[in-house]
């Protein structure tokens, strides 16, 4: 018989004399037959990658904008080509876009799938020519002020944000700023450098990795006008990809040998998460911390991948 002292709290269920559970959550009983106290629960399992549809065409240096259900990539090479296609995702395939005014690789981008943003990059000039995108074509923006490539873009199509890269041609911490029409200059990073990756938004920004040409781990956040300094990388890398927001950023791939590595923010500290089925660098990502999106990659892969958590599974715990 089980016994509990005075005073014990009890909440749900509680069976006694019974060797199974009722089945479910949150059912507290006594197994009389291995004399144990148990409770069902849930076990909630990490976020991994999953296979999702190939694209249309194999690239490297493209960039990616959007949800996992529904994602942007455009720009990007395949030898000998510098291509101006653009492909939109469902969450299982993807579709032909109108394809960019300006063909460019090492460009930025921003956005939604319906109200996209490219800008910088070279064709193989380097450009400041900025595109937006309305769900079916690209229309010319506003231009930057720096010429800018290697670069990293994070916010939406009328609060965009532009900012590292190689300016002039050296490693640059500038930033800029667009309102849907115009860049305007907004705070410097502390730590200069091209190939970095970005995400969240123009008032709550997030850069990462990058190199100078030494690869940094740095992290820093933007508040709309200035860049602080946050938690370290884990692994040091550049050429990598990013998604999420400035509290729960996502970090993938890269330069080797992290090529495969994920990692979380929590807005102060990275975490190591399950790595890319297929370890690439010069990728496209999109989406958030749970439902991240990796497309593309070094050398033109088409291959697509879904970061999500599993699916709960229920378990028992012994006492």
């Amino acid at each position: 018989m089980a016994s509990f002292e005075l005073n014990t709290s009890i909440t749900g269920s509680f069976r006694l004399g019974f060797s199974s559970g009722s089945g479910e959550i949150g059912t507290l009983w006594f197994d009389s037959g291995s004399q144990e106290v148990k409770l069902i629960g849930q076990y909630i399992r990490p976020a991994t990658w999953s296979a999702g549809g190939a694209m249309i065409t194999g690239r490297h240096y493209l960039v990616g904008a959007g949800t996992q259900n529904a994602g942007l990539v455009f720009a990007g090479y395949d030898s000998p080509t510098i291509l101006s296609c653009t492909e939109e995702y469902n969450g299982s395939s993807w579709t032909a876009g109108g394809g960019l005014i300006n063909a460019r690789i090492y460009l930025a981008g921003a956005g939604t799938q319906n109200a996209g943003l490219a800008f910088g990059g070279r064709t193989p000039t380097i450009v400041t020519c900025t595109e937006e995108y309305d769900g079916s074509s690209w229309t010319a923006g506003g231009a930057l002020i720096n010429l800018m490539y290697c670069h990293a873009g994070a916010g939406t199509q009328d609060a965009g944000l532009a900012f590292g890269g190689i300016v002039n041609p050296v490693f640059s911490s500038c930033t800029e700023e667009y309102d849907g029409s115009t860049w305007t200059a907004g705070g410097a990073l502390i730590t200069a450098r091209a190939s970095l990756a970005g995400a969240g938004t123009q008032n709550a920004g997030l850069a990462f990795g990058g190199r100078d040409p030494t690869i940094f781990s740095c992290t820093e956040e933007y508040d709309g006008s200035t860049w602080a300094a946050g938690g370290a990388l884990i692994a040091a890398r550049c050429i990598l990809a990013g998604a999420g927001t400035q509290n729960a950023g996502l970090a993938f791939g890269g330069h080797a040998p992290f090529q495969s590595c994920t990692e979380e923010y929590d807005g102060s500290t990275w975490t190591a998460g399950e790595g890319l089925i297929t370890g690439r660098c010069y990728l496209a990502g999109a989406g958030t911390q749970d439902a991240g999106l990796a497309a593309g990659g070094y050398i033109a892969l088409t291959c697509t991948e879904e970061y999500s958590p599993l699916p709960l599974v229920d378990c028992i715990y012994i006492y």
